[in-house]
């Protein structure tokens, strides 16, 4: 099967005069791929996709190619959409693997990370964005949601907007917040809360200045206080109701610990799923992180709003919490996404390994026939897109989609002997890293490495930042 837009750019389908050159339709060509997978209904062998001016223009089979300005070889690899991550705190890259919190659990995790946090300033954040951005291309990961909590100075999403226009992934920052410090029962030290009046304030200001909701858009803000455990009342209620004036989507943590669970129960008198009700959270509007900790008669609840998950396995079960069941929440309708999580929790910035990691703690909770790699496939690309409130233009290759595609190596030693399913291969083989990572079209990973400049220099930066803040910790 070929699917097919010719584009009528300047010049092209005119016949060319004597003194006029032919310009190719399409930017790019994908060709030769050993299967491409395009989330829409087809898996096509020997498959290409092309590309132009930024979106999708065509797939197809071997024999029936374009012509193109430029070709890419998907010889040996399989081709998907980019993958979304629904759920992330890069700045932890700054603090990832720090020893005195590798055995605990989350609060007291968080107790131990909360005062290094404190040091984070504009440039701790811009690079620290920068790197973690990067590394999600290199996991193939095209368009990705980040969660800062932690504001002790001003405008530090602003420094993580500098990051993604920099390195050039589809960037969906939310704007996090804690208004609830340790002396009021919370769990974040004075320097870390801000008040209500400021973070409404702020994240207005963010919206009007940045929030792109056009089709293809590189950047949308949304609303995301942190955790019914560290935040006010008054803040969930308030903030629901901005982002229905202003548009915008919501996003929290959402029954990850026993802990909340307790504090919600003790606090309000109500499980964390009634409290996120009760503020006026229940709605397609949001999307939360983890729902760990939750009933049958809860999930179907979130099915019924329209509120989506983003799956974080790899972080909760580091964090000695286990994993969501991602069969039970499918079953009950729920939209489920996948995340990363903290780069101090999960310590990586892998969709990809994150994705196995799914794939395993399904089949552990369910059965061998609990999930499949295209399930998991699924839940990174087309469900995830959903949850960020995109599904109807990411997670898909088909002609009008954004340019988001990646080409993921299966020629190497990990792969021998891996014929007869292709997907399930890319999932359970490997580690496996992309060849090319395109978004919007244009190559962020190509030929394996990173097309960006300043690679090196910019680690050796976050070398010195990242050491200066852990150093807090040992009282330096």
């Amino acid at each position: 099967m070929t699917v097919s837009v010719r584009p009528t750019r300047a010049g092209a389908g005119r016949t060319p005069g004597p003194d006029r050159e032919e310009l190719p339709v399409n930017d790019t060509l994908i060709r030769d791929a050993e299967l491409v997978v395009t989330m829409d209904g087809d898996e096509i062998p020997g498959g290409w996709v092309a590309l132009a001016d930024g979106t999708v223009t065509g797939v197809g089979r071997a024999g029936d190619e374009p012509t193109a300005a430029r070709t890419l070889s998907a010889r040996g690899a399989l081709v998907t959409p980019g993958l979304i991550n629904t759920h992330h705190h890069i700045f932890q890259n700054l603090t990832r693997a720090y020893a005195p919190a590798t055995r605990y659990e989350l609060f007291d995790w968080l107790r131990t990370l909360y005062p290094l946090w404190t040091a984070l300033d504009e440039e701790a954040v811009e690079v620290s964005t920068w790197v973690g951005l990067a590394e999600l291309a290199l996991g193939g990961c095209t368009t990705t949601a980040d969660m800062l909590h932690a504001h002790p100075r001003p405008r530090l999403i602003d420094a993580q907007i500098r990051a993604a226009r920099q390195v050039g992934l589809r960037f969906h920052p939310a704007r996090g917040a804690l208004d609830l410090s340790e002396r009021d029962g919370g769990p974040a030290p004075d320097a870390l809360v801000e008040s209500a009046e400021e973070i409404l304030g702020d994240s207005e200001r963010l919206v009007a200045a940045y929030h792109d909701p056009a089709p293809g858009s590189m950047l949308r803000i949304s609303l995301a206080p942190a955790t019914q455990a560290a935040v006010t009342e008054r803040l969930m209620v308030e903030t629901a109701r901005l982002a229905e004036r202003l548009d915008v989507r919501l996003h929290t943590h959402l029954a990850e610990d026993r802990g909340e669970e307790q504090y919600c129960l003790e606090t309000f008198g109500r499980r964390p799923v009634d409290q996120f009700e009760h503020v006026g959270w229940g709605s397609e509007r949001a999307w939360v992180a983890h729902l760990v900790f939750s009933r049958e008669d809860e999930r179907a609840r979130l099915a019924r709003w329209g509120t989506g998950v983003a799956h974080c396995p790899g972080s909760t079960m580091m964090l000695g919490a286990g994993a969501a069941s991602l069969p039970d929440l499918r079953a009950a309708g729920v939209t489920v996404g996948l995340g990363c999580d903290g780069s101090a929790s999960t310590d990586h910035a892998s969709l990809w390994l994150e994705a196995r990691t799914a794939l395993a703690a399904a089949r552990e909770r369910g059965g061998a026939a609990a999930a499949t790699a295209r399930d998991i496939l699924r839940a990174a690309t087309v469900d995830a897109a959903a949850c960020l409130g995109r599904g109807d233009e990411l997670g898909r290759l088909r002609p009008g989609a954004p340019a988001d595609v990646v080409v993921w190596e299966l020629d190497r030693f990990a792969f021998a002997g891996a014929h007869t399913d292709l997907v399930e291969a890319w999932l359970r083989c490997g580690p496996v890293r992309p060849r090319h990572t395109l978004v919007q079209g244009r190559p962020v990973v190509e030929d394996g490495a990173l097309t960006l400049p300043g690679t090196t220099d910019m680690l050796t930066v976050h070398a010195r930042i990242s050491r200066r803040i852990q150093r807090l910790g040992a009282g330096a």
